[in-house]
């Protein structure tokens, strides 16, 4: 019989059929590949190290360099003003110069790393940012200087936005929460970092110090950046939304320049007013537009996805508590107590350590556990240290505001990168970079927005405190010295009770903060099992 009447035997068939005693047994089908760990599937070099691990800490160096310059100057204020002269507004536009131009160049971070590339746009940056700190040392007066800082301001505000989005186009969706835990150092660790810092080089050095220690580390950072950092494959060009970046840079500049001066021209004024006017016509343009051009400056679809614009809020009360804390603590002690810079600045920085050491331990959790139990636990010990806080007076002891400050770096260690990851991670990678531009400006506007908004409610305190204790001084004649201690002493306790006020204030959104973490995601990460994640390299 040929082989073409044979008859068709089927899969079905051979397995229905009883096998023949003398068959030889059916091999053993191989076992299923198990899943990759999530420290199995990150690619690691020669020496079997994780390859995203040394990208990352340059990264760091980096951006810790440009969060660091936010802090470490204000301690310098004084010092300047010593040497230049000038009244405090005028000072002042030293730090306000620096926060508007942030609001101007932050948006166009995701344009201009399509346009030119990621990694040189970092590169230039970082290179950029130690140039114009050794202008800025070398300032010969206060005008040259606000000049000088208008400059840094640009790769200053470029720094944070490019090196988020670079890290998330490094590291293995599955190493995600380890690296944000490495990198989130820069982001809470510097500014606290700063006053001690600052405090020493103003105090035993020079003032000038604060911006020339950036240039080594720029220098160490740009070679270290052209010899580790990997190099991405170009993304498509598009047009620049020059509409879309008009209106939002207007929009940020106006609201920053508002509640900057708002203290000092009056809430009520006709400037302060129409500045607040200008910036939601701006930004309410700038919506329009972005929802209608082809290619938008920001994708602003990122807040349609749940996940991320839950983030972000609980991420800009986060920031207002932080700054507030490292604003009015310091203030406290210089202007109330009569503390030098230098140990002002040391009592600040345990706290820091405190977050050093947990970010990364909340980082390795995110990737075991996500993110919503470790913000909202987080959330909840950062509102008790908070409440602690408002015990700040005259009569409290160092220990105490340590430990107060310690309990509420703690709550902010472990809650600040799964905020801030949760929500990234849950964007397609598309919109990473939108993502990761927003959540700059989210941080920068939030962080001065809210110390503006706190100021002016300190400042309205202390008006109604001082007059309301001026009445309890009992009538008659005092010697002058009396009534001066007098006076210095209820100024101080209104200085106080204000501050008081303002942690009661920070405490309670905290704590409207931990329960919107409630709405984060929970469980471990969904790329924790399934493979390394490809960075879009060449």
């Amino acid at each position: 019989m040929s082989t073409d009447t044979a008859p068709a035997v089927s899969a079905v068939d051979l397995e229905e059929r009883p096998v023949a005693r003398t068959a030889p047994p059916a091999a053993r089908p191989p076992a299923p590949p198990r899943p990759q760990t999530a420290k199995e599937a990150a690619p690691r070099d020669a020496r079997g190290r994780e390859q995203w691990v040394v990208p990352v800490l340059v990264l760091v160096a980096g951006m810790f360099m440009s969060v660091l310059d936010t802090s470490i100057v204000n301690v310098a204020i004084s010092a300047i003003q010593t040497d230049f002269g000038g009244s405090t507004a005028d000072v002042a536009w030293i730090s306000t110069a620096y926060s508007l131009v942030l609001g101007v160049v932050v948006p166009a971070s995701a344009w201009l790393g399509d346009r030119f590339g990621i990694a040189r746009v970092y590169t230039i940056s970082l290179a950029a940012f130690a140039l114009s700190s050794a202008l800025c040392g070398l300032a010969w007066n206060l005008d040259s200087l606000i000049a000088f800082r208008v400059i840094q301001a640009i790769p200053g505000g470029l720094l944070p936005a490019v090196s988020l989005t670079m890290v998330y186009r490094i590291v293995p969706p599955a190493r995600i929460g380890a690296a944000m835990g490495m990198y989130g150092l820069g982001i809470v660790f510097a500014p606290a970092l700063g006053p001690a810092l600052g405090g020493y080089l103003v105090e035993y050095v020079n003032w000038r110090l604060v911006f020339y220690i950036n240039i080594p580390v720029g220098v160490l950072g740009v070679a270290a950046a052209i010899i580790l950092l990997p190099k991405f494959a170009p993304a498509v060009t598009r047009r620049f939304d020059v509409f879309g970046f008009l209106t939002i840079a207007t929009g940020l500049v106006s609201l920053l320049l508002a509640f900057s001066e708002g203290p000092s021209w009056g809430w009520t004024g006709y400037r302060v007013l129409g500045l607040i006017a200008l910036a939601v016509l701006s930004l309410a343009a700038f919506v329009v537009i972005e929802l209608e051009v082809e290619y938008p400056l920001l994708n602003l679809r990122v807040f349609t996805n749940r996940l991320y614009t839950t983030s972000l809020l609980a991420m800009s009360v986060m920031m207002t508590g932080l700054f507030a804390t490292l604003f009015y603590i310091p203030l406290f002690l210089q202007e109330g107590l009569g503390y030098p810079a230098l140990r002002a600045g040391l009592l600040i920085l345990p706290q820091a350590l405190v977050m050093a050491v947990l970010m990364p331990v909340a980082g390795r959790l995110y990737d075991k556990i996500g993110p919503r139990y470790l913000a909202f636990f987080g959330l909840l010990i950062a509102a008790v240290g908070t409440f602690l806080l408002m015990g700040i007076s005259p009569d409290m002891t160092r220990s105490e505001l340590v430990f107060w400050l310690c309990v509420r770096a703690a709550g902010t260690g472990l809650a600040m990168m799964p905020i801030m990851t949760g929500g990234l991670s849950s964007l397609p990678g598309q919109l990473t970079t939108s993502g990761s531009a927003i959540n700059t400006v989210a941080q920068r506007v939030s962080a001065a927005l809210g110390l503006a908004a706190l100021t002016a409610v300190v400042t309205n305190q202390q008006g109604g405190l001082m007059a309301a204790r001026a009445a309890l001084v009992p009538a008659g004649r005092m010697p002058a010295a009396e009534v001066q201690a007098v006076y210095q002493q209820t100024q101080l306790e209104v200085l106080a009770a204000s501050y008081s006020n303002v942690f009661l204030v920070t405490g309670i959104l905290t704590l409207v903060a931990a329960g919107l973490s409630l709405m984060l995601r929970s469980g471990a990460n969904p790329h924790a099992g399934g493979g390394a994640g490809a960075a879009m390299m060449e």
